[in-house]
């Protein structure tokens, strides 16, 4: 039955024949094992026809998942990882699930990936899973939104079309049309509160000429760097991903980007390792500064006897 579960869960249709042939078994004994599963809780679907077929549909509730070894080491690594970058509660607790539930045999695997990795020391902002999940939905599915959102003048009520959710620096952001102020607008994630989707759709927009996320680093804080270096070699240095590096000719390429943290993003790009200029905004230009200083200071201070 296990072995059954693990085939059904791959998404398609079998035919019962090859089910059977695939499981050693008798066509009286498969259909005895998929109505067990079905008395457990398991939507399993069946088509009639010669010889029949069974899928495995979503039901009402979720129930217990089969991995094969790949996916279950796959899982844990997956969730480690979001458990590290985001700090969410909810990916914390199925890791630990999973990973109470694993053989021996994976064990030492997941081990592995865990004492070979190291979180951020500043994680990305978490948003709550129930405004991430709302809001996705809502842009699937092309309807009205509204939210309470927290900005420097304090909180107030937002009335938007939302599209995506876009990883920019270190944080989340949801790219929406604002439907008060007639314009399209970011808003931080984890600044977002008391999702309300009334249920009311909207037809698309098009979106900015420049695309989503140049238009969302622009609102972000608009973070503009030159660098003197062709855009291959810019590109496999820069580790700040988020935004858009565009080649100005042969020689030199151009960065656009946004974030909350100024000297997070003065620090990536001095790493580069090429010739640079910050053209603004004035937050990144006194951080580049600021780290200009400190380097200065650094080489030039004595020795400790």
């Amino acid at each position: 039955m296990l072995e059954l579960l693990s085939l059904l869960q791959s998404g398609r249709d079998w035919p019962g024949a090859e089910l059977a042939e695939r499981l050693g078994t008798s066509p009286r004994t498969l259909r005895r094992d998929l109505d067990r599963l079905r008395e457990l809780g398991y939507p399993v679907r069946s088509a009639r026809g010669p010889g029949g077929s069974y899928r495995l549909v979503a039901g009402r509730a979720l129930p217990p998942l089969m991995f094969t070894d790949d996916e279950a080491v796959a899982a844990v690594v997956g969730l480690r990882f979001a458990a590290l970058a985001t700090g969410d509660p909810g990916a914390d607790d199925a890791l630990r699930k999973l990973e109470q539930a694993l053989p021996d045999r994976l064990r030492h695997r997941t081990e592995a990936v865990s004492s070979a990795t190291q979180g951020s020391a500043r994680p990305m902002a978490a948003a709550d899973p129930a405004v991430v999940a709302g809001l996705a939905t809502a842009a699937k599915a092309h309807r009205h939104a509204d939210f309470d959102y927290t900005s420097r003048n304090g909180v107030s009520r937002r009335r938007v079309e939302p599209y995506r959710q876009v990883l920019l620096g270190r944080r989340w952001y949801l790219f929406a049309f604002d439907r008060d102020r007639e314009d399209w607008r970011t808003f931080r994630l984890d600044r977002i509160a008391a999702v309300h989707v009334p249920g009311t759709t909207f037809r698309p927009r098009e979106v900015p000429e420049n695309g989503m996320t140049a238009f969302g680093t622009a609102r972000a804080g608009g973070a503009v760097v030159h660098f003197d270096a062709p855009v291959e070699v810019v590109a496999e240095r820069l580790r700040a991903e988020a935004g858009s590096l565009i080649a100005v000719d042969d020689r030199r390429c151009r960065y656009v980007t946004g974030t909350d943290d100024w000297a997070w993003l003065a620090a990536s790009v001095a790493a580069v390792g090429v010739a640079y200029r910050v053209e603004g905004p004035p937050e990144l230009v006194e951080e580049t500064r600021a780290l200009a200083r400190r380097v200065a200071e650094a080489v030039s201070a004595p020795a400790p006897p």
